[in-house]
């Protein structure tokens, strides 16, 4: 098991203050030093924040972009390997683009879900649709490697995109690349319940771990540690799979019967750990970073309407799914209204990060030159022009509704 990120959380303001990113990155180091001591490798340092507000009062979108363009260069002088700006409201979404487009460690993401009121924003349906559609042209689809929409996510969740920031205490907290424990626990196991009980007791005795020296980390600076977010990220590798690990547990490949409840498993394993836990805690599900999932999507096996069902049972959505390249905005509104709405009637934080690459349509082979990412396939996704888009509606809500007995 590695971390795969120590996360800061802190408010910033424009102008960038160096001296005040240098402080953050000084303590950063400090923790990931010290969870290296205790035998963790650490993959990178973050910082998060919520500075679409201030970027927005700039008055212009040259200034804005070259104001964030700085902030990210004072990040990495100072030692942080990437930044997230926070959620963008839709009069400022327009931002997003040409910041992915002229950074390369800016992260941005936008809500679905009014936080205020919890109904579902059909503006910023459409315009995190038009977000995924510009990010496309950004190095050949890369570029939406870096923004994520958000339904029901809380601010300190430490994985990227997600994260973001708007209080005044400074904090931190720990993301773990942990499919191997996952695959692990199934390898060892007989069945689904001696599965789920392993898991819990190795997540259990990491977690406990790792917030061990996250206290001692937190009394020394002084920060407030929130927690673990102990998803088991994967590896592409066969030895750190999440997707390896649910078919070891249903001995089938991924989408056969059986695999929801695989995906219930060990997500209820993680949430029943002892652990202060913080943001998903679930069960990660991405395409291109998973080498089993990126292979099923290769072969055609993978659909969207299967990752939307494990997603209402387990961690963070639709992650890294590449798409073909001429999918219409309406097209990607849907499949967003999907997710706010597994996230709204479940009241569970998910995120969407669409990949549409262009020039590639469905099975089309997909490769990028990126540790992170395994090779996989671009997945249909079956969708009319003809028909009345559900996603041009302005609000919906749907939490609360009253269950009839």
């Amino acid at each position: 098991m590695k971390i795969r990120s120590v996360t800061m959380f802190a408010r910033l303001s424009l102008p960038p203050d160096a001296s005040t990113i240098v402080a953050l990155a000084r303590a950063g180091r400090s923790i990931v030093s010290a969870y290296e001591t205790a035998g963790y490798e650490v993959q990178t340092l973050r910082l998060a924040t919520s500075l679409f507000p201030a970027l927005a009062a700039l008055g212009s979108e040259q200034v804005a972009v070259e104001a964030a363009s700085e902030l990210e260069q004072a990040c990495l002088d100072a030692g942080f390997d990437f930044t997230s700006l926070g959620p963008a409201e839709p009069a400022v979404q327009h931002l997003i683009p040409e910041i992915l487009a002229r950074t390369e460690t800016m992260f941005a993401t936008s809500h679905l879900v009014n936080p205020a009121s919890g109904t579902i924003d059909g503006e910023a349906l459409r315009g995190a649709a038009r977000i995924i559609l510009a990010a496309a042209e950004i190095a050949e689809g890369f570029g939406n490697l870096r923004y994520a929409a958000l339904a029901n996510v809380a601010p300190g969740t430490p994985f990227f995109p997600a994260a973001y920031w708007h209080h005044d205490k400074v904090a931190f907290a720990v993301a773990t690349e942990s499919a191997d424990v996952a695959l692990r626990a199934c390898i060892e196991a007989p069945d689904a319940s001696a599965a789920h009980a392993h898991l819990e007791r190795l997540a259990t005795s990491h977690g406990q771990r790792l917030a061990a020296v996250g206290d001692e980390a937190a009394r020394r600076h002084p920060l407030e540690f929130l927690g673990i977010d102990f998803s088991p990220a994967p590896f592409p590798n066969a030895e750190t799979s999440i997707g390896g690990a649910l078919e070891v547990l249903t001995g089938q490949p991924l989408g056969a019967a059986g695999t929801l409840a695989a995906a219930a498993t060990l997500t209820d394993a993680i949430q029943h750990a002892d652990f202060p836990h913080v943001g998903f805690c679930g069960l990660m599900m991405p395409v291109l970073e998973d080498s089993v999932l990126a292979q099923r999507a290769a072969e055609g096996k993978l659909r969207i309407s299967d990752l939307l069902q494990w997603s209402s049972v387990c961690g963070t959505g639709l992650d890294t799914v590449p798409l073909p390249g001429d999918v219409s905005a309406d097209a990607l509104a849907a499949i967003l209204l999907d997710v706010a709405t597994l996230s709204v009637r479940l009241a569970k934080p998910l995120t969407a990060r669409l990949m549409p690459l262009p020039g590639k349509v469905a099975g089309d082979p997909v490769h990028f030159d990126f540790a992170y990412f395994a090779d996989g396939g671009v997945l249909d996704l079956p969708y009319d022009e003809r028909t009345r888009p559900i996603g041009r509606l302005s609000a919906l809500s749907l939490a609360g509704t009253p269950r009839r007995r």
